[in-house]
């Protein structure tokens, strides 16, 4: 079951591309790298990947979610249905891989499973994240009957006291309970999607528990595991969440007892060639790490995809990460 429903999820992702979707990504890939080479901003294409908000309201208040600490600075609300329909209306030819997540719990849009299906309709793959509060039986079969691709279940613990340690408000058998519901539905349903993974962050709070979790995946019958390393907001004092066992943490610990990034960001990012986040409210920005929304190349209420990505502002930004990548606030906390 397991190796079928990874090929399924293949030719499913392969059944979303065309020619034109294919040159379209050749043609990113060649500007990149041209890019890259001669430290000038040279870009062709569409973005292949985008990320799309369905709502900025979450059940749970993580303490580095600025969704759950209520924390935005933007304006916060849902998607409308008629505006997601003309946004993939616009990017169909183009866009391959859709992330219908940002910020928030996507299950709390009272319309989740209908955006879903728009866009697997135009032939996009979809995936997207959940808490999985939300996933009861009849959820569960209308989530395979959306037709959605994938699916990432966050669960940062094997019992309630280390799970509820991060995600606060949360409920560790709920959890389960959910990815139970999923995974016997699509038993039930004979189906071979969504394509399920179980996303494990580590914090010190869970890091003991790693091996664990392998188990109880495997237990779950979910289709991957991932070990996710953490984004800590203030991290260069040190953080009571940063593990200690480094191999699990994206930072390391100076000689003067202060935290940097391990991995050093050269100034190159792929994503400001290939993919985008649109808000909720159509604020087109960067990448995923600027939630709250700083960094707006364009409105899609009053512009064209089209003109926001090819405008002056993203030609700036572009520029900008090729000189110096350190200027740039959000890329400070990148694990790329």
């Amino acid at each position: 079951m397991k190796y079928t429903v990874k090929l399924v999820d293949v030719f499913q992702f392969i059944g979303c591309l065309s020619f034109k979707k294919i040159f379209n990504l050749f043609l990113i890939r060649f500007s990149f790298l041209f890019s890259n080479l001669f430290k000038i901003v040279y870009h062709k294409g569409l973005p292949f990947s985008v990320s799309i908000e369905p709502t900025t309201t979450c059940n749970l208040s993580c303490s580095e979610c600025p969704s759950g600490n209520k924390a935005f600075s933007r304006p916060t609300g849902k998607i409308n249905l008629e505006f997601f329909g003309k946004t993939i209306d616009e990017l169909k030819n183009h866009l391959v891989y859709l992330t219908l997540y940002f910020q928030g719990e996507p299950y709390l849009h009272p319309a989740f499973f209908e955006l879903v299906k728009i866009a697997r309709k135009n032939k996009i793959y979809v995936a997207t994240s959940t808490n999985a509060h939300f996933l009861s039986k009849k959820n569960a079969e209308a989530t395979i009957a959306s037709g959605l691709n994938r699916l990432i279940i966050s669960l940062d613990g094997v019992d309630n006291e280390t799970y509820q340690s991060y995600r606060n408000g949360g409920d560790f058998h709920k959890v389960i309970e959910g990815i139970r519901n999923l995974t016997e539905a699509r038993k039930e349903m004979k189906a071979h999607h969504p394509y399920i993974i179980l996303q494990f962050i580590v914090f010190a709070t869970n890091e003991h528990q790693i091996d664990e979790v392998k188990k109880l995946g495997k237990a779950l019958d979910v289709d991957e595991i991932q070990i996710k390393t953490a984004q800590i907001y203030n991290f260069e004092n040190g953080n009571p969440l940063i593990p200690i066992n480094e191999k699990y943490s994206r930072y390391k610990k100076t000689a003067e007892d202060k935290y940097i990034l391990k991995k050093r960001s050269k100034n190159s990012c792929l994503r400001m060639w290939q993919s985008a986040v649109i808000t909720w409210d159509g604020r087109v920005v960067p990448c995923c790490f600027d939630k709250d929304a700083i960094h707006v190349m364009g409105k899609l209420k009053t512009q064209s995809f089209k003109e926001i990505w090819k405008s002056k502002s993203y030609h700036t930004f572009r520029n900008r990460l090729i000189q110096n990548r350190k200027s740039i606030d959000i890329c400070c906390n990148c694990s790329e």
